[in-house]
């Protein structure tokens, strides 16, 4: 059988805490990732996932295409542009190094494939600090993304629609749990709307030269994902569909 690969960038943090206690202060560093989830959702489907935190991604993620074609998918998550884009050589020493987002747009229109999952560095993010929208990425992604901080927060919880009930991404799947955000988009006009939420994109797909990709525009873990997504009977399958969707085994 096949082995079906799959490169994960992202989901990952670091945390710098000041504690002030009177007339004196500390400091203290914490390290998260909320790769989890959606990496043993995917390998209990015989997916091989190497995962890349974003400052491993930032030095690791590969410079040529002989590298990237060693994957079926490519996901990006909770990831901003930035940190393809400024490898520590070309920001620290103006060393020249391959354009990573030119190469993942090539990588897709030869035959592979892209998932982007949203959250706040994803799409264009908090601040607009995400960036996607201005590099390579954009040509081969089913939604445009904003030019300005495209989060939309619902701590009340909101509920995903399905627009395609018979696609095979969305075969199997129970009622939507909520969601308690995403980052708001405008479906392209050559790509296929699956699911809506509040009347934007939630979960996008599209074919692009030989490749294909999907947009799922809230978060594969919190916050946007509550612990009812998280532990949703269907998660698995959901991201199983789309990710198999995407390398055409469904």
């Amino acid at each position: 059988k096949m082995t079906k690969k799959v490169l994960f960038a992202g989901e990952s943090w670091f945390i710098y805490s000041t504690h002030v206690k009177g007339f004196d202060s500390f400091n203290t560093t914490t390290y998260e990732s909320a790769e989890t989830n959606l990496k043993l959702a995917l390998e209990a489907d015989d997916f091989e996932v190497d995962y890349m935190p974003n400052h491993i991604a930032a030095e690791k993620f590969p410079y040529e295409m002989s590298e990237l074609e060693q994957y079926d998918c490519i996901i990006l998550s909770d990831i901003g542009a930035n940190t393809l884009l400024l490898p520590n050589p070309t920001f620290s020493k103006s060393e020249y190094k391959p354009n990573r987002c030119n190469l993942i747009r090539d990588y897709v229109l030869a035959g592979g494939s892209l998932l982007m999952v949203g959250g706040y560095m994803t799409f264009s993010g908090i601040e607009a600090k995400g960036k996607w929208q201005d590099t390579a990425i954009q040509d081969v992604l089913p939604v445009q993304v904003l030019n300005r901080d495209d989060r939309t927060e619902h701590g009340e919880g909101i509920y995903p629609k399905t627009i395609q009930q018979n696609h095979p991404i969305l075969a199997g799947l129970g009622e939507w749990p909520p969601i308690l955000g995403y980052n708001q988009t405008i479906l392209k006009d050559e790509a296929q709307l699956l699911a809506e939420v509040l009347c934007d994109p939630f979960i996008a797909v599209g074919e692009y030269g030989k490749g294909r990709s999907a947009a799922f525009t809230t978060d594969c873990a919190p916050h946007w994902a509550p612990p009812e997504f998280c532990d949703w009977e269907s998660y698995d399958l959901l991201f199983q569909n789309i990710v198999n969707w995407l390398i055409k085994k469904l």
